[in-house]
């Protein structure tokens, strides 16, 4: 059964033994010998082949191609065969923890894979890459690499689901940090003791503010996540050779909790499996049908359906204005509550408009759908009708919606809220939405050949026909695939797609 670790500050001579410590539960989390249950199995191929879908879209945006170069500019480590990097045939292969950051930003750039929405926010497929460049890297195979990634994704989202780290400003990937240290254990066999330290290394390198989603967006945005993702292989690399991390990393006096989050009188409790408990924390997530922020996703599945119905509203001419009844996270965020001028500015980064509710709600509800690329453009940004719309358009923070956002009950759970547009003529329209048609309790729930299809959507731009059946076909063979066969488990382009791609020199 699920055991609630209660977690605290300690002051120094309270001497909290290794025991005690919520880095070390995590290790024990880790360690545990579970099989993993077939339907959790089903879900982890969903997102791996989601993963690669999004990767593909972004292969030659710049921050992505960016990251590729690094990543390619260093060599295989002597310690292994080395892993993968999207986009180039996997016979060239670079370090494990480059081939994290260069994936990591891949899957993150477009901001269109899996979401876990609790007490904090989390991508926990961001996971993936660094856990799978290592399998690669040490020659693992497809069973093993299922275990791991039912413990990334278990861990990640039993952190998110019980600490808030933005309410302090603190960036949400330093959840991940520990996740994909605690997968990467799991993948090797490593000790307790081992993970233990890689997880308190992993922590501490990677806590930061969340300036990188404030004011203008930056392309940060999508690296950290995959900074994370390569702090937690060098941490594991670091704690297999005996070194040691800050301890107790969450607990201490001087700790985490003491100075970045509730100060030292706080106290969370976290959920996480007990002895012999199997890793299902995966089926509480969602992924996305759109590439936007996911608490714009049921937005705008709804301004697509006012689209249809209230086409008044579509002429900025028609609206007095519009108002979006949403959760305070939603308000706070992403809607006007953020005070950010960006927000509504048309010159804004693609970064800061998939931030910006008002811009999202505003140009799905004129076009009546939304697209990876298109709905971002600088054309598409500028159209003065569109803009005109946009600055009519603001949140409010609804108690009962706030309620709902945070409740525990998936049944009651939701990630929508209540849209009040006044036309000009005095006359109002109304509707809500709780959460997104893909979510699970959706009016379209993804299931395997909706991930399939959004993989050939995003796909087929940039690789061959045969690369993405190839692709897809060892996906869904995961937990039979061989070492050899998870070498190749990565997507090629197409001849001519990365010679496009802007191909930035740096230092190394």
């Amino acid at each position: 059964m699920t055991i609630t670790h209660h977690l605290r500050v300690h002051r120094s001579d309270e001497n909290l033994a290794r025991e005690g410590q919520l880095a070390w539960r995590i290790a024990e989390v880790a360690t545990d010998p579970v099989d993993v249950d077939a339907d959790v199995v089903d879900m982890i191929i969903n997102r791996v082949i989601d993963n690669a879908a999004v990767a593909a879209a972004s292969l030659t945006r710049a921050p992505v191609s960016a990251a590729r170069s690094q990543a390619l500019d260093h060599p295989v480590s002597i310690g292994g065969r080395g892993a993968s990097v999207f986009g180039v045939d996997p016979g060239r292969r670079t370090s494990p923890e480059w081939a994290a950051w260069a994936n990591g930003v891949a899957v993150r750039e477009l901001d269109y894979h899996d979401t876990f929405l609790a007490a904090d926010y989390s991508h926990p497929g961001d996971n993936i890459p660094p856990i799978l460049a290592v399998a690669q890297h040490v020659g693992a195979d497809g069973r093993a690499l299922v275990r791991a990634l039912a413990t990334g994704y278990e861990i990640q989202i039993d952190l998110v689901r019980a600490i808030c780290l933005h309410k302090h400003k603190i960036d949400h990937v330093a959840h991940l940090g520990p996740s994909a240290a605690a997968g990467i254990g799991t993948l090797l066999g490593l000790p307790a003791e081992t993970v233990y330290q890689a997880v308190g290394q992993a922590l501490h390198t990677t806590t930061a503010t969340r300036q990188s989603r404030k004011g203008e967006i930056s392309s940060w945005k999508a690296h950290a996540p995959a900074f994370a993702g390569k702090m937690a292989v060098e941490a594991v690399d670091r704690a297999m050779r005996g070194e040691t991390s800050p301890s107790p990393i969450y607990e201490g006096e001087d700790g985490v909790i003491a100075w970045m989050l509730d100060g030292p009188g706080a106290a969370y409790e976290v959920p996480l499996p007990g002895p012999g408990e199997t890793k299902r924390a995966i089926l509480d997530s969602y992924t996305k049908e759109h590439s936007a922020e996911y608490q714009a996703q049921a937005w705008i599945d709804l301004a697509r359906r006012l689209h249809a119905s209230a086409p008044a509203a579509i002429d900025p001419e028609n609206v007095a204005s519009i108002v979006l009844h949403t959760s305070h996270h939603t308000h706070y965020v992403i809607g006007s509550g953020a005070n950010d001028p960006q927000k509504y500015d048309p010159a804004a980064s693609r970064e800061t408009l998939d931030h910006s509710i008002p811009y999202i709600f505003a140009v799905a509800l004129q076009d009546g759908g939304w697209h990876h690329v298109d709905s971002y453009t600088p054309e598409r940004a500028g159209r003065p009708d569109t803009v005109a719309l946009w600055h009519k358009i603001t949140t409010a923070e609804d108690g009962e919606w706030t309620r709902r956002y945070h409740s525990s009950d998936p049944a009651e759970k939701a990630f929508g809220g209540r849209v009040v547009i006044t036309l000009t003529d005095g006359s109002v329209i109304e509707d809500e939405i709780a959460v997104a048609d893909a979510h699970p309790l959706g009016a379209r729930p993804f299931a395997r050949p909706d991930y399939i299809a959004k993989f050939r959507l995003l796909a087929e731009p940039v690789l061959e026909p045969r690369e993405i059946e190839r692709f897809l076909a060892l996906a869904e063979r995961l937990p039979e695939l061989s070492a050899e066969e998870l070498a190749r488990l990565t997507i090629t382009a197409r001849p001519g797609v990365l010679a496009g791609a802007p191909a930035p020199k740096g230092l190394f």
